[in-house]
């Protein structure tokens, strides 16, 4: 299950923090896949999380669709984009994770 690989990780420390920091949300639920650990709430997925070899990747399931005012998103496929995180940054975190639970309130 990834979710043990990413506790077996160097980087388990980040990873703790960033799914504490999810957590914190009302309404997010946690769920650990075979290939991936990911969050949602009651109107649908939000992000996954797993560690990577510079730290840890949030990827935003409806991130083609968000702000990207901070230009810290990755990718141009045509609905994730990808958070790389050396180091926890709540504060990126969160404007990200707000506009992703916005976007999901709108189903």
């Amino acid at each position: 299950m990834q979710y043990d690989k990413d506790l077996e990780s160097e980087h388990k420390k980040i990873f703790l923090q960033a799914r504490e920091f999810l957590l914190s949300f009302d309404g997010i639920i946690e769920s650990k896949k075979e290939r991936i650990t990911s969050y949602s709430n009651e109107k649908g997925g939000i992000c996954h999380l797993r560690t990577m070899p510079h730290g840890i990747d949030f990827g935003f399931l409806k991130g083609a669709q968000m702000e990207d005012d901070l230009g810290l998103l990755t990718g141009k496929g045509k609905a994730i984009r990808v958070l790389p995180q050396t180091k926890m940054n709540p504060k990126a975190v969160e404007y990200y994770l707000k506009q992703a639970l916005e976007l999901n309130s709108k189903r």
